[in-house]
């Protein structure tokens, strides 16, 4: 019997694209990662792995056997061995070097150092100025380390520092692969960059004043600089880390394939000394190899949806570089900014007349009417510090404070004590000045 044509269209349509109610384990993903932690330590402790493989197994399902669709998760999932594989790379090399720093600080080496820090990772990225640098960081400021210390290192060194450099964050460079020209990220994004810097670092600087000032009156003749030399031990492994950064210009699967030899040279060559100097585990990378399992995966409908719809929604709405600019930034700080970059970089080449797929049509959006491009990779780079999950680097920073047992802000006391009022006004500020 021929079947009619209404419920054709229907099974086509469920089986081409997801439903709002797959967009819940992803929610449920999100939650679980905020509130867990509090409600229930020690049960999220021992279950986070569960949670995240259930809810990640709850999506995968409805992609294989109801829309019957093999290449959406399998795209999914080779994006995830190439997010995990260079941090676990970058998180053993870096665990390889020792820098050794006196306990004790003061609030102006604390602004030099993170504003170093910036700028480093416009030349070994993101996330390896933060794997590199986050263990002194703690060290040195271990005396009176508060939450506004790793969260400042977060927008600092993890996010806004890379917006210089193709090589900065994970966004540009994907940018830079379709066909933006590597020195165009430094040429349209410098002034904007180091304005949030700049408005970042002075406010972190009056905290810590405040923070150091507080320290001194409670302990007398309190250490209030760095008395001892700074030290750097297991210097070998600069090559590694230079083998992975190389590696990442390389096709999949010779990129992993490399990052992961270097990452076992770099273990096998380590003197254990220099891994209890660091106090190192692989617990980290463990956490934020299950979290973000959970998260690629259920994070694979609300991006479905974003790029069937983004366009449409695009054009109806006349889309200046305000809307790129915060549609970009905050849709980045829930889904991750690499991806959600790419999407909304389809959207403007699709406005354009053009395909994100062919580099000749980046190239010529991005030098004969790059206002748009600027807003996409502003608003992906700058608001990926927003949330824990915004870059790759955050909850790997978060995972490693507090594995060496300093308390580290929660999901939402991250939100509601700096994101929305320290980091959200900055970044409107920006938008306003250099996006008119």
């Amino acid at each position: 019997m021929k079947k009619s044509g209404m419920p054709m269209i229907i099974a086509d349509a469920i089986r081409t694209l997801p439903g709002p109610l797959l967009l819940l384990p992803f929610v449920l993903q999100l939650l679980a990662i905020a509130l867990l932690p509090f409600l229930h330590p020690h049960w999220w402790e021992r279950h986070y792995a569960k949670v995240s493989a259930l809810l990640a197994g709850i999506t995968l399902a409805y992609y294989l056997l109801v829309m019957r669709d093999t290449h959406r998760p399998m795209e999914s999932l080779h994006e995830y061995i190439g997010f995990i594989v260079l941090m676990t790379a970058l998180f053993i090399v870096a665990g390889g070097i020792h820098i050794g720093v006196e306990q004790g600080t003061t609030p102006g080496i604390n602004v030099l150092f993170l504003i170093g820090g910036a700028f480093l990772a416009n030349i070994i990225g993101t996330t390896g100025a933060s794997m590199l640098l986050i263990r002194p960081w703690v060290r040195m400021n271990r005396m009176r380390i508060a939450g506004f210390h790793t969260v400042f290192f977060i927008f600092l060194i993890s996010n806004v520092g890379g917006c210089l450099t193709p090589i900065g964050d994970p966004p540009l460079f994907l940018g830079f692969l379709k066909g933006v020209p590597f020195w165009w990220t430094l040429e349209n994004l410098w002034k904007p960059g180091l304005f949030t810097i700049a408005l970042l670092s002075g406010i972190f600087y009056l905290l810590d004043r405040r923070s150091h000032r507080a320290a001194l009156d409670k302990v007398e003749h309190a250490a209030d600089s760095s008395t001892g030399a700074w030290t750097i031990d297991g210097l070998g492994n600069l090559v590694p880390l230079a083998v992975i950064l190389t590696a990442i210009f390389l096709d999949s699967p010779w990129r992993e394939l490399v990052m992961g030899l270097a990452a076992l040279l770099s273990w096998r060559l380590t003197p254990q000394r220099i891994h209890r100097q660091n106090e190192f585990s692989f617990a980290p990378i463990q956490e934020v190899a299950w979290l973000f399992l959970g998260i690629f995966a259920t994070m694979m409908p609300a991006l479905d949806y974003l790029e069937h719809h983004a366009t449409g929604i695009a054009r109806d709405l006349g889309m200046g570089s305000a809307h790129f600019y915060y549609f970009t930034g905050i849709l980045s700080s829930l889904l991750d900014n690499a991806p959600t970059y790419l999407s909304f970089l389809s959207v403007e080449l699709g406005l354009q007349g053009g395909s994100v797929n062919k580099p000749e049509d980046v190239l010529r959006v991005a030098t004969e009417s790059p206002a748009h491009l600027i807003a996409i990779s502003l608003g992906a780079v700058l608001f990926g510090a927003m949330t824990y999950i915004g870059n790759g680097p955050n909850f790997m920073v978060k995972s490693i404070v507090s594995a060496s047992g300093v308390k580290t802000p929660g999901f939402f006391d991250y939100l509601r004590r700096y994101s929305l009022p320290i980091l959200f006004p900055i970044l409107m500020l920006a938008g306003w000045l250099f996006l008119h």
